[in-house]
């Protein structure tokens, strides 16, 4: 976590009561200084999603669907989770995200229990491939709308591991600097959580001043747990001729491989 000042927040979100909790700047977006960016909140339902799938032995979340139904504002929010149906192996969840009386956000997840098993040696594909390169070999390198506010670029760590931030493909390494919620660490999932809603913007192709590409959900799909504070996210951004468009992320850990994110794009020029 970086040093704490008297004007930086010292965590994403603070604990209201029950299932809600009160928005920091830290979790301020790009597109509207009134707006989170959606990486934190996903997190922040991530974070229920596990606790009611451990209360069935589930404890590896093998998949997240974030619907974003509304901008999420900096303000108070509620989680609210259900369990659809948890078996022997598996677990279906679903969730809301609520602002006041609006809903901003559903959830969908998958919840597996984990189980140590002997592979064959020599499987095709594998050993599961690397990011380009490790984090303690990645330059440095900040978000182009650092600065602004008081927001996500305070709250991640971000390093490149290939190409450039918003120039098309890329590879960046994501951790958090600062804790979801006080006086508890970020488990591996919410990490993630926070970094892959930025696929979109680390290999965006469009000028950012001339066109919005928000993204309408994101979908994690993890092979295994990831490990330690680092996730790196290999993005590239495809676009189509009507507006529309999708964003994929391969996603590492620092032993390799761990699973892929996609997000859909809404394409709108500024004019």
């Amino acid at each position: 976590m970086t040093k704490i000042t008297k004007s930086m927040p010292t965590s994403a979100y603070a604990a209201v009561g029950g299932n809600t909790y009160r928005s920091s700047a830290l979790t301020r977006g790009p597109w509207h200084p009134d707006h989170q960016h959606a990486g934190p909140p996903i997190a922040l339902v991530c974070r229920s999603v596990e606790r009611a799938a451990l209360d069935h032995g589930l404890t590896h979340i093998s998949r997240l669907t974030a619907n974003l139904l509304r901008p999420v504002p900096i303000g108070e929010l509620a989680v609210e989770v259900a369990t659809d149906y948890a078996g022997r192996n598996a677990g279906h969840f679903s969730a809301r995200l609520v602002a006041g009386d609006k809903e901003i956000a559903r959830f969908t997840a998958l919840a597996q229990r984990e189980n140590d098993v002997k592979l064959p040696d020599k499987l095709p594909g594998h050993p599961a491939p690397s990011a380009p390169l490790g984090p303690d070999e990645s330059p440095l390198a900040t978000f182009p709308f650092a600065g602004r506010h008081v927001g996500y670029a305070d709250l991640v760590e971000t390093r490149v591991a290939r190409g450039h931030f918003f120039n098309g493909p890329c590879a960046i390494w994501f951790r958090l600097r600062y804790p979801l919620l006080d006086d508890e660490t970020p488990s591996v999932y919410q990490r993630v959580a926070v970094a892959a809603d930025s696929g979109n913007g680390i290999s965006a192709i469009l000028d950012f001043a001339k066109y919005s590409f928000v993204n309408s959900d994101l979908t994690i799909n993890l092979l295994r747990r990831p490990q330690g504070e680092w996730i790196c996210l290999d993005a590239r951004t495809h676009l189509g001729p009507t507006g529309c468009g999708l964003a994929e992320s391969t996603l590492f850990d620092v032993h390799g491989l761990v699973g892929m994110a996609t997000q859909s794009l809404s394409i709108r020029s500024r004019d």
